[in-house]
C-alpha cells in the first residue's frame, strides 16, 4: 500500500486540514413533530467542534435558541409530550426563527473563521432529521447566510454503530463511557452537547488508532482511470 500524505487527514492538525475546508457544528433540534414543512421548530443548538494543538477534537461554546412556532405550525401532542415543550410557556424566551437562525448562524460563521474553514457540516444524531428542519427554517424566512453545507452532514448514530454497537444516542454514550441522564433528554442543549462529545470521542480515537498504526489510513492513490471529482461539485463525503 503507497504512502500518500494527501490521505493522512486523520493525523492532522488543523481543522480545515481534518476535514477538507469544513467545520463540523453539532446541531440539535427539538420539534412540534417530525415533517419539516408542517410541523413547528421549537428548540435549536449548535456547539462547533474545535481542535487543540494536538490534533484532538473537543466541544466549543453552545449557542442555543427557544423558538416561537411559525404562522400556521401544526403541534404533535405526542411530540410535545416527549419533549415536555409548552410553546406557550413565557418563560422560554422564545424568539421567531428568523432571530434564532441570525443567532446561530452568527456564531457558527465565527466558528469557520476562527478555524480556517469555508463552510460548516451539520453533525447529528439521526442528521438528516435535523438538518431538514434547519433547511426548512432557512427557505421560510428566506435566510441567505446559512453556514452549513446543505446536504452532507455527519450522522453519529452511524458512527456510533460503527464504533460502539449502539445507535440510541443514550445508549451510544454509556458504551463510550459519556455520562448520560434521561431526564436531560429531549433538550436541544443537552443533545447536541452529547452529539458533540460523542463524535469528538469517536474520531479522536480514530486519530489515536491511526498514529498507533499508519496503514489504517493509508490509502492507494487514485489511478488515471479513475473518476474524480472536482472540489467544486464534490460531496463532503
Amino acid at each position: 500500500m503507497t504512502s500518500n500524505p494527501n490521505y493522512g487527514a486523520a493525523r492532522a492538525t488543523s481543522m480545515s486540514a481534518r476535514f477538507r475546508g469544513f467545520l463540523p457544528v453539532a446541531v440539535d433540534v427539538e420539534t412540534g413533530g417530525f415533517d419539516c414543512t408542517r410541523h413547528a421548530l421549537l428548540e435549536i443548538a449548535a456547539v462547533p467542534i474545535r481542535m487543540d494543538d494536538a490534533g484532538l477534537l473537543y466541544p466549543g461554546l453552545t449557542v442555543h435558541a427557544h423558538v416561537t412556532p411559525f404562522h400556521g405550525a401544526e403541534l404533535d401532542p405526542k411530540s410535545l409530550e416527549i419533549t415536555g415543550i409548552d410553546p406557550d410557556n413565557p418563560l422560554r424566551g422564545a424568539v421567531s426563527e428568523r432571530t434564532a437562525l441570525d443567532l446561530v448562524f452568527k456564531a457558527v460563521r465565527r466558528a469557520v473563521g476562527e478555524a480556517c474553514c469555508q463552510r460548516a457540516v451539520l453533525v447529528g444524531h439521526n442528521a438528516a432529521f435535523d438538518l431538514n428542519f434547519l433547511n426548512a427554517a432557512v427557505a421560510r424566512v428566506g435566510h441567505k447566510r446559512n453556514p452549513f453545507h446543505p446536504f452532507s452532514c455527519f450522522d453519529t448514530v452511524s458512527l456510533a454503530g460503527l464504533a460502539f454497537g449502539q445507535t440510541v444516542l443514550g445508549r451510544a454514550a454509556e458504551f463510550a463511557g459519556l455520562p448520560w441522564d434521561n431526564r436531560e433528554a429531549h433538550s436541544a442543549i443537552y443533545d447536541a452537547e452529547t452529539t458533540a462529545a460523542l463524535f469528538c470521542l469517536i474520531v479522536n480515537r480514530w486519530r489515536q488508532l491511526s498514529l498507533l498504526d499508519p496503514s489504517l489510513v493509508e490509502m492507494t492513490p487514485p489511478s488515471d482511470g479513475d473518476v474524480v471529482l472536482p472540489d467544486d461539485t464534490a460531496p463532503l463525503i
